[in-house]
């Protein structure tokens, strides 16, 4: 069974086709990064296998049922923009805990405190689940997140952008967590970046999106310079100085 299928998958916003014929199968248990230039639809992508945006065309498949069929505890979803208030009065373990009972938790039982708690602990968080959500930072709430997508063991998680607003450090804590949750289960993982290194490095396989699928496969071969420069309209160039020593054409 596929995790996540789609079938010459169309999605307009408005007037702008966002998304064409985009056909794609990601295997279970598959760590797959989604990149491609601004405006390239991954963040559509993401919202279409949600079942958060009309699909003009095609069909998505998740776990072989549609979006809306899919039970909700077996999919996370971890957005870009994160829409709640900072300055809203709550602890860590409370917003963790949102993602165990699906919705805001006004009393959290020993049941979900329990459950935030140990997936805080996954992320190397433990020590937030008493801190006020305005008192963290970037990477801490980034870490807090995570942990709200992990606390009922997904299936599936989606990742917009995960490393938006957190430092080198915070980044590479949070692709060890990552790695480590990804080895140890057997969850499916989509993570949308613009850090082509990050798919070397930590994926099993690559999406290069730009409207269309330009490549998809094993990272080192969807993410040759041949294909970048489709997706980016540039030829390759070279990255050096990375945490590995090595140089890398992208």
């Amino acid at each position: 069974m596929y995790a996540v299928e789609t079938t010459a998958l169309s999605v307009d916003l408005g007037i702008h086709r966002a998304l064409e014929n985009v056909d794609l199968q990601v295997e279970a248990g598959s760590f797959v990064v989604i990149t491609g230039p601004n405006g390239a639809g991954k963040s559509t992508l993401l919202r279409a296998i949600l079942g958060l945006v009309p699909v003009s065309g095609g069909d998505v498949r998740v776990f072989d049922k549609p979006p809306a069929q899919v039970a909700r505890e077996s999919v996370a979803y971890v957005p870009q923009i994160k829409t709640l208030d900072r300055s809203f009065p709550a602890l860590s373990c409370e917003l963790v805990a949102s993602g165990f009972c699906h919705r805001w938790p006004w009393r959290v039982s020993r049941r979900a405190h329990g459950a935030a708690v140990e997936a805080l602990e996954l992320v190397g968080g433990a020590h937030l689940a008493h801190r006020p959500l305005s008192e963290l930072s970037g990477g801490e709430l980034q870490r807090v997140y995570l942990a709200r997508a992990l606390v009922r063991d997904p299936a599936l998680i989606l990742l917009d952008e995960p490393a938006t607003g957190i430092d080198m450090a915070g980044e590479s804590d949070m692709y060890r967590i990552l790695d480590d949750y990804h080895h140890r289960s057997d969850v499916t993982i989509l993570m949308v970046t613009h850090d082509a290194l990050a798919a070397h490095h930590h994926a099993s396989h690559a999406l290069l999106l730009n409207r269309r699928v330009i490549s998809y496969g094993p990272a080192r071969e969807a993410l040759a310079p041949e294909y970048l420069g489709q997706a980016f309209g540039h030829g390759a160039h070279t990255h050096r100085g990375c945490a590995c020593g090595e140089e890398h054409d992208v």
